[in-house]
């Protein structure tokens, strides 16, 4: 298997799939294990540089961060995708964004505090500091391929 950074395409999102990804709140990342076998969870992100970040903070876990599921999935299988979308009963303001890409825990800590520093500015409970972000392990979805559909519009 190549190198993320190998298979890595900058992806042009339009103006109103990156005003998208800011507002939206929760995203869902599936990975998959060396078996494929599939894992799908609720996380929260941000996008910064042509890349999806999200921290494996303090909530409550069964395991330490760096043996959760999704983790122990990535080591074995990068290979993620991650949807964030909206749901609307007009089924004319449906939207989404598909993101296709390589996981991977970031080991670069400037980068990983940059995130950190990222995903803080856009949640309130990461502003409080209830869940003790600073010390988070931090993922990094890089894309090969992304899909814009819907509305994305507010």
């Amino acid at each position: 298997m190549s190198d993320a950074s190998e298979t890595t395409v900058e992806p042009s999102l339009s103006p109103a799939a990156r005003a998208f990804l800011e507002r939206t709140p929760v995203a869902h990342l599936a990975t998959a294990s060396a078996a494929a076998v599939p894992h799908v969870i609720p996380i929260t992100f941000v996008w910064r540089g042509g890349r999806l970040y999200t921290a494996l903070d303090a909530k409550p876990k069964r395991v330490a961060a760096t043996r959760l599921r999704r983790v122990r999935n990535l080591l074995a299988n990068p290979r993620v995708a991650v949807v964030v979308d909206r749901y609307c009963d007009d089924w004319s303001r449906l939207g989404y964004v598909l993101i296709e890409g390589h996981g991977r825990l970031l080991t670069d800590e400037p980068a990983a505090a940059h995130a950190r520093a990222a995903l803080r500015a856009k949640y309130p409970p990461y502003r409080a500091g209830a869940l003790r972000l600073d010390e988070a392990p931090v993922l990094e979805i890089i894309p090969t391929h992304v899909v814009e559909w819907g509305d994305l519009t507010e």
